[in-house]
């Protein structure tokens, strides 16, 4: 079985310390539309987070 992940979107947002909670509920929320949604710190600005949409 072959599981393929595709980005749907990124998009570069000002960091906040409680952004990752947003996150958390969205994965919780949409995993059964085969949604998945990350977040990182930006390689080169630490301020910068970057938020994917995945379909999985």
């Amino acid at each position: 079985m072959e599981s393929k992940i595709e980005v749907v979107s990124t998009v570069k947002v000002q960091n906040s310390p409680d952004l990752y909670k947003i996150v958390d509920a969205l994965n919780r929320t949409l995993k059964r539309d085969d949604l998945m949604f990350g977040l990182a710190l930006d390689q080169d600005d630490k301020e910068i987070a970057v938020f994917t949409i995945y379909r999985t």
